[in-house]
């Protein structure tokens, strides 16, 4: 037998144990989850970022878990646990300010070494904890059944214990960054009280971790003003409009605000959904509108400026964008303007049928689309809420060839009588990318009106329907809740 059961050596508790497996599990889901977060700015949350990270977090448990074994037969696992527990801690804590610097750099091969590294350094160090407190635990070959099933469910259980608290409670109430440092202080402690606990010694290893995290920590900030549920969240004032804010989400210039003047419309999108409006109502007449997706309330500003007596309702996914719209860009709510902090998909089937004159979308990122707002099933409940004469108008981002926009405008066309497509003639060439707006509308649409609303927006874009319309979107499938691949349809890494 090993020095773990000689004489003076009494196996680890039963409790310690449970204890140490079920915190280090529940770890590595902590880790995993944030991450996602954490990369989000620079890689989306899209299908494939999920899959890289979970796929990641898999080897590195299953790494862990080997060495882990191995080192145990090798090496005392009552010297090895505190020391290994510590170092997680430390890895954990610089995880957000890792990301953030390789992030800052531009650098795309960089930043998914650094991803990696940082997913995989802490998942297996913990990973590594559990074969380790196993072979503390076992006295006998006769028990091992027992220890070994035993530790792996409380293991399961931990895992179980970190995804659901850190997807219901942490990110919802504590910006990423702190769950990191959080835990990863939590880890190190532990780490203290094992080599204490266990082997009797003074933690000098903790306490150097200690010390090392927190100078990483000050030499590489955070580059966020809020972390959201959701976005890293920064406002930016105009250096040459005085009133000018800029809602930056997740490293995309979201929305533009006129603190002085609601009117002014800076980006090109924006002047287009104001181009569409002029085009298809009278002038000043008050609309009821209906908006996917809040960022910086731009338009639904817009519109109680230029068309007093229009009524906004708007869902929005991201409680911590309504706080940045409020406490920095000066959004006031009241009867004109209410904003529902909810799923768009889910927050339209409150919107009373045929009550609406106008539904905005604005809810897709550059490489992050809530694909359940692009199906089928979604626009049915767009066309659903709109009157007869109603319009849908739809802000969309892609990429060369364009292969998500297509199928969308697929899909408009199987919901609705009248669609088109507007943006600048480069973008709908297709060998470029940029901002589109759909438009849709089962009453006919005044394109001519609509052209004549861009030129009065000083925007340069042209207006597709009809047959060249059927043209531009060639053999692409529309859009389903059962066939709807929106983050493969997006290349914005081509």
């Amino acid at each position: 037998m090993t020095d773990e059961t000689t004489p003076g050596r009494a196996p680890l508790a039963g409790w310690a144990a449970g204890s140490l497996v079920f915190g280090s599990s529940a770890a590595v889901l902590v880790v995993e989850l944030v991450a996602l977060r954490l990369l989000a700015p620079y890689l989306g949350l899209t299908l494939e970022t999920n899959t890289l990270v979970i796929g990641v977090a898999l080897a590195a448990i299953a790494l862990g878990s080997w060495l882990g074994g191995r080192s145990a037969d090798v090496v005392q696992p009552r010297r090895t646990l505190a020391p290994l527990l510590a170092v997680s801690g430390a890895a954990v804590a610089v995880t957000p300010f890792a990301v953030r610097a390789a992030g800052s750099l531009a650098d795309g091969g960089l930043l998914l070494l650094v991803a990696g590294l940082t997913i995989i350094v802490p998942g297996a160090l913990l990973s590594a904890v559990t074969p380790m407190v196993t072979k503390l635990v076992l006295t006998s070959l006769d028990e091992t059944g027992s220890v070994v099933g035993r530790l792996s469910g409380i293991g399961t259980a931990g895992a179980i214990f970190g995804t659901v608290v850190t997807g219901f409670v942490l990110i919802s109430t504590v910006p990423v960054t702190w769950i990191m440092v959080g835990l990863g202080a939590a880890l190190v402690v532990t780490a203290a009280v094992v080599e204490v606990g266990v082997r009797r010694r003074v933690p000098v290893v903790p306490a150097v971790v200690v010390l090392l995290a927190g100078v990483v920590g000050v030499l590489v900030p955070g580059g966020c003003d809020a972390e959201t549920t959701y976005h890293c969240a920064q406002v930016s004032a105009d250096p040459d409009r005085e009133g000018g804010r800029l809602l930056v989400l997740d490293g995309l210039r979201h929305s533009y605000v006129d603190l002085d003047d609601p009117t002014h419309l800076e980006f090109s999108y924006t002047q287009g959904l104001a181009g569409v409006v002029a085009g298809s109502y009278d002038a000043g007449e008050p609309l009821a509108a209906y908006h996917l997706g809040a960022g910086g309330l731009t338009f639904p500003r817009y519109l109680a400026a230029t068309r007093p007596g229009s009524r906004s309702v708007v869902s929005e996914i991201d409680p911590g964008v309504v706080r940045v719209d409020t406490e920095r860009l000066g959004v006031r709510t009241g009867p004109d303007l209410e904003v529902r902090v909810e799923d768009g998909r889910r927050g339209i089937t409150r919107v009373g049928t045929d009550s609406r004159d106008l539904v905005v979308g604005d809810a897709f990122g550059g490489v992050s689309v809530p694909w359940h707002l692009t199906t089928t099933e979604a626009v049915e409940e767009v066309r659903r809420v709109l009157r007869p004469d109603g319009v849908y108008v739809a802000n969309l981002i892609d990429y060369e060839p364009l292969a998500f926009a297509r199928a969308e405008l697929r899909t408009l066309r199987g919901v609705f009588d009248h669609v088109a497509l507007a943006a600048d003639p480069y973008t709908l060439s297709g060998r470029g990318g940029g901002n589109l707006l759909a438009i849709a509308s089962d009453a006919p649409l005044d394109l001519p009106a609509v052209e004549a609303g861009f030129e009065d927006q000083d925007l340069p874009w042209d207006v597709v329907d009809g047959d060249a319309l059927t043209a531009w979107i060639g053999d692409a499938r529309a859009l389903t809740d059962d066939d709807a691949p929106v983050d493969q349809l997006l290349t914005p890494y081509a």
